[in-house]
């Protein structure tokens, strides 16, 4: 059965989010990768570029939000408001050309199967190519995959981008990491739910242009960095109730679910159309329960 069979099948709505900031260079060639038989929308959020990243994404097909507010996991956070209501999985991937969009297929269809809830990439297990990842990038997937295992008992190798989520698993994990932590955040939550979890190799490349935010700099190599260890001190220490995040009192995840895109558990503010229905600009308020990087430090003398 074709991976457009399967889908169609299913009557499942899939969205893919691309955060995306100053990628001009690679982005319209990621959104034209995303296999159309499986993705209904694909959203690119723009996160406060400077250069044509925005427009490029539009042009290849994308829906764009803009997030101006800098910090990877709020880019992400924009991408799961603005999803269509009838969206049942959320897959995301970065927007530098490094992930396979055209292996998507294989993360879909473990949920689409209903034998998992959260599948997520590894580039650990995959062929990469050389240079696609430093090392510190392999030691610290490595070691997180260490100490997820000690804390849940949940086997990870890397804490890759290219992701599947349930929509409905995701909203009820009450993400809070606003920076370079999102993807740690998402894995340790998702552990501590007792969501069903499968790990599989994907391929990796080298950026196909533009510089890492990450590992391009020294600067940003400590800030992820730290961002990573304040998020798992964060999640690993906070109080049972607390872990059960914004939608607590939602089990269901009914309340929560928009009627309409605009209609989000946390408002989208500010929406403004530029292109047409195609680029939209989501501001979306933070709650008041929202542990901030400068809070966590204070609180675990970090």
């Amino acid at each position: 059965m074709t991976d457009r069979a399967r889908t169609s099948q299913a009557g499942t709505w899939i969205s893919v989010i691309i955060p995306a900031l100053n990628e001009e260079a690679t982005i319209a060639q990621v959104v034209a990768a995303v296999p159309k038989e499986i993705a209904h929308e694909v959203i690119v959020v723009d996160n406060g570029s400077s250069d044509d990243t925005a427009d490029r994404a539009v042009r290849a097909g994308a829906r764009v939000i803009r997030e101006p507010r800098r910090g990877y996991g709020r880019a992400c956070r924009a991408g799961v408001y603005a999803v269509d209501a009838r969206c049942g999985i959320i897959v995301f991937l970065d927007g530098d050309g490094s992930d396979c969009p055209e292996l998507m297929g294989r993360l879909i269809q473990p949920i689409l199967e209903g034998e998992h809830d959260f599948v997520v990439g590894s580039r650990i297990r995959g062929t990469r190519e050389p240079g696609s990842m430093e090392v510190a990038q392999v030691i610290a997937g490595r070691a997180a995959g260490l100490l997820l295992r000690f804390l849940y008992g949940v086997r990870y190798s890397d804490m890759c981008p290219l992701r599947a989520i349930r929509r409905d698993a995701l909203e009820r994990l009450g993400m809070r990491e606003e920076t370079y932590g999102w993807n740690l955040e998402m894995q340790m939550r998702a552990a501590r739910a007792g969501l069903r979890i499968l790990e599989i190799p994907v391929d990796h490349r080298r950026r196909k242009g533009g510089t890492s935010k990450v590992s391009g700099t020294v600067r940003g190599t400590l800030m992820a960095g730290t961002g990573m260890l304040v998020t798992f001190a964060r999640v690993a220490l906070e109080r049972t109730e607390d872990a059960r995040g914004a939608w607590a009192a939602d089990p269901g995840g009914k309340k929560n679910r928009p009627a309409r895109r605009s209609q989000c558990a946390m408002p989208i503010d500010d929406v403004q159309k530029e292109n047409g229905d195609n680029l939209e600009r989501a501001a979306p308020s933070q709650p008041s329960g929202i542990m901030t990087e400068g809070k966590i430090r204070a609180r675990f003398r970090l």
